[in-house]
């Protein structure tokens, strides 16, 4: 059963926030696709791609939707950020490109969403409703009304990609709240995410309806809180099935050494068991690699792109 998992790179450069591919036949082994190059490269707009999200269309094809944005140009000259700023003054748009067989993709476009009060869109992600056909977006936004200083999570649902939604609010708590990533595991909606402070770590809520409401996991948070090191290093959650029926968390660790940043994988004994344990012994990748999504995909496709 391969796999894809779709990424950025953490680095100083430009050409670190690009969309890269890494393909496995176990889901914990990894190998880079195109030399470990960009896959696609933004060429307008903020000109960077981060919180990589592919989807597989019910239709045929897939859709690569990421936010829009390049940190890389936006440090000082020690190399500093400014993160409120960029909540304020980041891209109101996600970026998106149509793909028919992972090699070849339509031309680049910016979605707005029609709203103007929003700060920068963050993380991206998308869930397949499949009783309505339709696909639930959702992100993490500061608006205007809060003066750009609280996320939540807001979403937009599209049946083609072409027209979408208002935007409304999806999901928020009185703590900031960013990466959202839903999967549906029976009749049960999981909803895994990131509490920015008090605590910072990531946590888990399920509900019978996509829309919730939520009940909060809490002996997810107190795993976090009291197995892990250094909880609140952790973010841009994705799961996905082994082979062997295992369940498998990945959550990328920015933490404190720059050059060990990248994903670390999480398994529990079968899908919707929240009984993980941390498994980083058991998975290699060629580099680190940040914020992105894991899609199972056919022999073929892993074989066309072995060749990229």
């Amino acid at each position: 059963m391969p796999y894809l998992f779709t990424h950025f790179k953490e680095k100083i450069t430009p050409d670190g926030e690009q969309v890269y591919f890494g393909i496995s036949h176990d889901g914990l082994n990894w190998e880079k696709v195109n030399g470990g190059n960009p896959i696609l490269t933004a060429s307008f707009g903020e000109k960077g791609c981060r919180d990589i999200e592919i989807v597989r269309l019910h239709t045929g094809g897939f859709m690569v939707i990421t936010t829009d944005l390049c940190v890389a140009n936006r440090y000082d000259e020690n190399l500093q950020l400014d993160w409120s700023d960029i909540n304020r003054t980041g891209s109101k748009s996600l970026r998106m490109w149509k793909t028919d067989d992972l090699v070849n993709f339509s031309e680049e476009r910016l979605v707005s969403f029609g709203r103007d009060d929003f700060g920068c869109m963050w993380a991206p992600e998308v869930f397949f409703d499949e009783e309505n056909e339709e696909y639930l977006i959702h992100w993490g936004s500061t608006v205007a009304e809060t003066d750009y200083k609280h996320m939540s999570i807001y979403c937009s649902v599209t049946k083609d990609f072409e027209t979408f939604s208002e935007p409304k609010l999806y999901f928020t708590k009185d703590n900031e709240i960013l990466d959202s990533h839903i999967t549906k595991v029976g009749d049960t909606y999981h909803l895994f995410y990131k509490n920015a402070h008090n605590p910072s770590m990531n946590m888990h809520a399920t509900s019978d309806n996509l829309f919730g409401p939520f009940e909060h996991d809490e002996k997810f948070e107190k795993y976090m809180d009291e197995e892990i090191y250094h909880p609140g290093s952790y973010e841009g959650p994705t799961t996905y099935v082994l082979p062997d029926g295992r369940w498998c968390l990945m959550l990328d660790f920015f933490g404190c050494e720059k050059e060990k940043m990248g994903y670390v994988p999480f398994v529990s004994p079968s899908e919707g068991d929240m009984n993980f344990v941390r498994m980083p012994e058991n998975f290699s990748f060629p580099y680190g690699f940040k914020h992105g999504k894991v899609i199972e995909i056919t022999d073929e496709e892993y074989e066309r792109l072995r060749t990229v």
